[in-house]
Formats: structure tokens, sequence, C-alpha cells
């Protein structure tokens, strides 16, 4: 009885090792699998190129959070705004259908489609609702009636040539320009630098005190409704603000190059109250005026914050650049005429007829763009 009892023990004790075992076996095959798992396939995404300017530009990690669908709200809506409205019949199918494909050439070069624009459209019409509803087709027709147009409620060339104009002439520097005038620049001495991470790339950033002081607060409201963050440091500092009007003559004879598309014989960074900040550039370089570059800002939270926001610090927006920004907290100072400027270097690289530019429509000098 005891023999047998022993053996039975044994036995027991036996099974309990080999359960033991497997046990131990089983999980250390599952650590090899969650470290094969775990293991990484591939390197990390490719930088983006250089922009192609005299300073090359710093390649980092690129994160450009987006809100399509185009026609979903454009930022968080009103309390008591819904995209539903009694909007003019086919309105909103018309808006809809042309937002990525309307063949126009807003700022005289073809572009197709207008969502590039959207965002400013619908901070213009005071609505958080996308391009393809019907509340924003209500709330055109409502500003084209106040503007003296049709009201379609459609987006089309006369109503955003219309909004152009308001937009064009609320930047000083602009208003200066349609008078054939170029603001004269500060003295370098009375200009405020900007911190090193205030800078993109290293490049040294000169602003006059006051537009600096009034980034500085625009940056920081950013940072706390989350635009801003560690995910990508690039966003919104600074790659280009004072720029000497003496080297941008020198460069235009230099490069031929201030035709109006890239340069242009009287900048706004001649003022010291114009900046270009990082918005987002994903495969370009932050000022490259490609659409599908422009196309990714309008695209990004970032930018739609900042037409949403950046009038409550002063600054408005050269539309068809999403980086180029201006301070309108202190008036440029007195110029001379746009014809007593050197003009070598922004002749018509054909020597032909003058190439339509971004501009303001009837305004202004068409070899002479606005940045």
């Amino acid at each position: 009885m005891a023999s047998r009892w022993r053996k039975g023990t044994k036995a027991r004790r036996r099974g309990r090792r080999l359960g033991l075992t497997l046990l131990v076996l089983l999980l250390a095959g599952c650590a090899g699998v969650g470290a094969w798992l775990a293991w990484p396939t591939s390197g990390p995404p490719p930088a983006d190129p250089p922009t192609g300017d005299e300073t090359p530009f710093e390649p980092a990690a690129q994160y450009v959070p987006s809100n399509d669908p185009p026609s979903a709200p454009l930022s968080p809506l009103p309390l008591d705004e819904t995209c539903e409205a009694a909007a003019p019949a086919g309105a909103a199918e018309a808006n809809a259908a042309s937002l990525n494909t309307l063949s126009w050439a807003p700022f005289g070069r073809t572009e197709t489609g207008w969502v590039i624009y959207a965002p400013r459209i619908g901070a213009e019409l005071a609505t958080a609702c996308g391009p393809g509803t019907p509340r924003f087709a209500a709330a055109l027709a409502r500003w084209q009636a106040g503007h003296g147009l049709p009201q379609t409620g459609v987006l089309d060339a006369p109503t955003f040539d219309a909004m152009k104009t308001r937009w064009t002439l609320a930047r000083p520097f602009a208003a200066i320009n349609a008078r054939g005038e170029c603001p004269n620049a500060p003295a370098v001495a009375s200009l405020s630098t900007a911190k090193p991470e205030e800078a993109y790339g290293g490049k040294t950033i000169q602003l006059r005190p006051g537009a600096l002081e009034a980034y500085r607060r625009m940056v920081e409201a950013a940072r706390k409704d989350g635009v801003v963050t560690d995910r990508d440091p690039r966003v919104l500092t600074i790659f280009s603000a004072f720029r000497d009007p003496a080297a941008d003559a020198a460069r235009c004879a230099r490069d031929n190059n201030c035709q109006g598309v890239t340069r242009t014989i009287c900048s706004a960074h001649r003022t010291g109250l114009a900046m270009d900040v990082f918005i987002a550039a994903p495969g370009h370089g932050p000022d490259s005026s490609a659409d599908d570059n422009r196309r990714a800002m309008a695209r990004s939270d970032v930018y739609r914050w900042m037409v949403r926001n950046a009038g409550r610090f002063g600054f408005v927006n050269y539309v068809f650049e999403p980086w180029h920004w201006e301070w309108t907290g202190e008036p440029p100072l007195p110029g001379v005429p746009i014809s007593s400027l050197p003009q070598d270097g922004s002749q018509p690289l054909d020597q032909g007829a003058p190439t339509p530019q971004p501009g303001l429509k009837g305004l202004l000098p068409r070899k002479n763009e606005v940045r």
C-alpha cells in the first residue's frame, strides 16, 4: 500500500516538472515571436530635400496633420452652427465638384481647384463648414449679395477676385505698392533678433521689435491650442524676415530672377514687418510655390489655425503663399517710387511681354509682385 502511494507521488512530481518545463518553453517561444514582430523592417522616412535657396534647410522628420476630406469642417464648429442651411439650388454640389477640378488662374498662372484657398475663404465667410456644405454655399451667397455680385452661392473667379482685393488691401505694404511706391527699410540697428529656437535652420532672423513680440505672443497661443508641439519643432519657426534691400537688388542683378515669381525688386521683407514661417513642407522647401506644396500647407492644422487666429495678433497673410505673413501693428516707413529702384534683373527672361504674376489685379504693375 505504502509502495503504491510512493510511486503515485513520484509520478505526480514528474508530471508537475514536465508541466513547468512546457510552460517555460511556451513563454520563451512567445517572447521570440514578439521580438521578431517588433524588429524594425525599414529605416526612417526620407527627409525633406533642401529648398534650393541660398541657405540649405536642415532635414527633419515631417508631420503634417490633415483635416481631409476638404468638405469636412475646417475647424471645430461654433456651438450654434450646423452645416445644413437654405442655400441656392445646386450651389453646394457645384462647390464640392469644383474644389479640386476648377481650371483657372487666380494669380496669373494656371491652377486646378481652389482647395488651397478654401481655409481663407471659409474665414472670410465666418463659417467653419467645409466648401461642399449647404452652410458654406449660403454664407457665400450672402457675401456675394453684400458685395454687388450675383447671389449664386458658387465660388467663381469674380467672387474670388473681390475677396483677393480685400485681402491684399488689408496688407499695408500692398496698399502702398498699389500707389507705385516702395517703403524704405529701417536701420539694422533698430531691429530685434529672434532667439535660436525661433529661427529655422540656424538662420539669423531680424524683425522690428513690435513685430517680433507679436510673433512670440502668437506662437504661445498656438502652443496652448496644441498647434505647436514637440512633434515637429520647426512649426512656426521663421525662415525669412528682414532682407536688406541692397543685398536683394544685388542678387536680382546677379541672378536675373526678380521677374516677380521668386523675387521682386520691392519686397515686403525690406520693411522688417514681414516674415516667412514654417507651415509644412512634405517633399519641398518650406517656401516652394509648387501647387502640391501649397495644397499640403492649406490642409494642415497649422495654416488653418493661422487664418483664424493670426489676425488677433496683427498678422495678415499673402494668400498665394501660406507661409508669408505681415504684421500690421506699425506702419511701414515712408517710401520712394518703385520706378526709382534698380531695375536690373526684373525684366522678363524672354524680353517679351511681361509674364502675369501674383499681384493685385488692376492696381499693381504686373511685373511687381507684392511679397
